[in-house]
C-alpha cells in the first residue's frame, strides 16, 4: 500500500467515475478533478479515506454527468458506452461484471444522475445509506427513497434472463463464423424477434443512424455488413470487454470496431456495435477496474 490513499483506492475511483459515465476519458477527467480537491483536504480531518474519495468522485461525476448530458443530445446517431479491455478478475466478480456489461450501462442511462449515483454506490460498491447521504447531498430517508426507486426501474429494464457467460460465447462465435465464412445461419438462428441493433460512429465512422428492430430487419442488415466487412478483408477476434465477451474487429493492425450483446433467454436481444474512433482507445490496453 502507498503512504497516498487516492493512489491505494484509484481502480475503485476509476470504476465508479466510469459506471457514473459510460466514458473513461471522462471518468479520467473526473479522476483528475478528485484529485486536486483531495490535495486541498486536511487528512488529519479524514476518518474514512476511502469513503471521502468516493464522495469526491461522486460529486465530481455528477457535475460531469450534467454537462455530458448537454453534449450528448447533440451527438450523432445514437450513444453507446465506452468500450474497455478488462482482465479475467473482473469476470470473475459477477455482481461486477454484470453493471459493467453493455446492456446495463444502457439502462443506468436510463436513470437520473442521482438515481444513478445512488444505484451504483448501494448495489455495487455497497455504500451504507448514510454515505450514500453524504455523498449525493441528501437526507438519509431520501437516498432510501431514491435507491427503491432506481431498483424498480433498473430491475424492469434488464435483462430478462440473466445471460451465461458461455452463451454469450456462442451467440459471438455464431458471429465470428459468419465474418469469417460468410455464413450468417447459426448468427441468425440466435436472434430474438425483437432483437435490436444499435451502432456508434459518432459522426466520423458510419454506423446505424437510428436502431434497427426485428430479427429479419436485423439479419438483412447484418448480410450487407458482413459482405462489407469480408470484401474488406476485416478480422474478429473474442475479447473480455467489460466483463464479458465481445468481438473486436480489426483491418489490418488497427481496431474499427468492437462488437457486444445482450443476450436474454438463449437469444440475442441487443447487438452493440462501437465504431467512433475516440472510443476505442479503451481496448488497445487492459483497463484494472475493482469495488
Amino acid at each position: 500500500m502507498s503512504s497516498d490513499p487516492y493512489l491505494d483506492h484509484r481502480n475503485l475511483l476509476f470504476t465508479v467515475a466510469y459506471e457514473m459515465l459510460g466514458s473513461a476519458a471522462d471518468a479520467e477527467d473526473v479522476l483528475q478533478e478528485s484529485w486536486v480537491k483531495w490535495s486541498q483536504v486536511d487528512r488529519s480531518a479524514v476518518r474514512d479515506p476511502r469513503s471521502y474519495l468516493v464522495r469526491i468522485v461522486t460529486r465530481t461525476a455528477l457535475d460531469r454527468l450534467r454537462t455530458v448530458a448537454r453534449r450528448r443530445e447533440e451527438y450523432v446517431g445514437p450513444w453507446l458506452p465506452e468500450p474497455l479491455l478488462t482482465a479475467p478478475d473482473v469476470a470473475e466478480d459477477a455482481e461486477l461484471a454484470d453493471s459493467l456489461s453493455t446492456a446495463m450501462l444502457l439502462v443506468l442511462e436510463t436513470l437520473t444522475p442521482t438515481e444513478r449515483a445512488v444505484f451504483l454506490l448501494r448495489e455495487v460498491f455497497e455504500l451504507g445509506y448514510d454515505e450514500l447521504a453524504e455523498a449525493v447531498g441528501k437526507s438519509e430517508p431520501a437516498v432510501r427513497q431514491i435507491a427503491s426507486r432506481a431498483r424498480a426501474h433498473v430491475a424492469a429494464r434488464r435483462p430478462r434472463a440473466a445471460a451465461t457467460r458461455a452463451e454469450t460465447a456462442r451467440a459471438l462465435e455464431a458471429f465470428l463464423h459468419a465474418l469469417e465464412t460468410g455464413d450468417l445461419q447459426p448468427l441468425v438462428d440466435l436472434l430474438a424477434p425483437d432483437v435490436v441493433a444499435l451502432g456508434d460512429g459518432g459522426g466520423v465512422k458510419q454506423a446505424l443512424p437510428r436502431p434497427v428492430v426485428g430479427a429479419d430487419k436485423v439479419a438483412a442488415l447484418m448480410r450487407v455488413g458482413v459482405r462489407g466487412v469480408r470484401e474488406l478483408g476485416m478480422t474478429g477476434s473474442l475479447v473480455e470487454v467489460n466483463g464479458w465477451p465481445a468481438v473486436l474487429v480489426r483491418v489490418g493492425d488497427e481496431v474499427d470496431a468492437v462488437v457486444t450483446l445482450r443476450v436474454e433467454d438463449g437469444l440475442v436481444s441487443g447487438i452493440y456495435t462501437v465504431r467512433n474512433p475516440e472510443k476505442l482507445s479503451g481496448v488497445l490496453e487492459v483497463a484494472t477496474l475493482a469495488r
